[in-house]
């Protein structure tokens, strides 16, 4: 299946930070496709009934995020303004590892006097629930796998990144995984992670709703990602959720893996030994300023 451009980039670029309406959406997808652009790049791969494994990785880690809501997800929240302080509070996080200290971080760390390590971290998740994030593991390697069958140039041009660091999700090509609970972002491109690679997004639901489709609004479509399912997707097109509508109780949870880059370009080549001093270099410097 092929599309073409429903606006320009130029009328695109205007919607940034802004949220679609089902109206801006002619196509929305249901069942297995594989989608290009007109010039013949690969805009995404749907796959059904694919995983297994949601619902125990929902109970890892959802009352986790519900007891630590963020303000760091820019403009994918419909924030305008850079000071995180001042964004709406959403319930997500990120595991796996990290390549930017948070404001906090880097205030206390002024403050203190503190000369601060390579610019890489354990995410909060992982640093003080590692056992927890272990149980994670599983579901996460099996989405790595389905990104390798299903699109295996550019797998395993990320995998050859993965393997030149430690700091990376088991033997898989992530390095970090994107974890939104009832969450609908506003039109945006993904920025940070790796430009040879694809999204792997897949989702996990408690109770009924609808909407909340993964839209690409310069073309005009949209996917229906249920749980089980798996989108490999070109984040770096402009896309955004449709508005969600939760039945009493409902809840949907979407997982985003892939690798940072700068993540990669930090500790490539560093051994192994390296990491675990870093990790624990970091965890000593949080001590001192917490």
């Amino acid at each position: 299946m092929k599309v073409a451009k429903k606006k320009t980039d130029e009328e695109m670029k205007r919607l940034e930070n802004t949220f679609i309406k089902p109206s801006d959406i002619d196509t929305i997808l249901r069942d297995d496709a594989t989608v290009y652009t007109e010039d013949g790049k690969l805009l995404l791969l749907f796959r059904k009934k694919k995983l297994t494994g949601g619902q125990e990785f929902y109970d890892i880690i959802a009352d986790y995020m519900k007891r630590h809501p963020s303000t760091n997800r820019g403009t994918a929240s419909g924030s305008t303004t850079k000071n995180t302080r001042e964004n709406p509070k959403i319930q997500t996080t990120i595991t796996g590892y990290f390549d930017r200290w948070s404001p906090i971080h880097k205030h206390l760390f002024k403050k203190k006097g503190i000369k601060t390590p390579i610019e890489v971290r354990e995410t909060a998740f992982l640093a003080d629930y590692p056992d927890e994030f272990e149980k994670m593991v599983p579901f996460i390697e099996q989405i790595d796998r389905l990104y390798k069958k299903y699109l295996p140039e550019y797998y395993e041009k990320q995998y050859k990144k993965a393997k030149e660091t430690h700091f990376k999700i088991a033997d898989t090509s992530f390095t970090s995984t994107t974890i939104n609970l009832n969450f609908t972002t506003t039109i945006h491109k993904d920025k940070g992670d790796d430009d040879e690679g694809y999204g792997n997004l897949a989702t996990i639901q408690r109770g009924n709703y609808t909407g909340a489709e993964t839209c690409f609004p310069q073309y005009g479509i949209g996917v229906d990602v249920r749980e089980g399912d798996i989108l490999l997707m070109d984040v770096h097109q402009w896309h955004a959720n449709l508005p969600i509508k939760l039945e009493k109780g409902a809840e949907r949870m979407s997982v985003v893996c892939y690798l940072r880059k700068k993540l990669w370009e930090r500790t490539r080549h560093k051994s192994r030994a390296f990491m675990k001093r870093h990790n624990k270099t970091v965890k000593s410097l949080k001590e001192r300023i917490s």
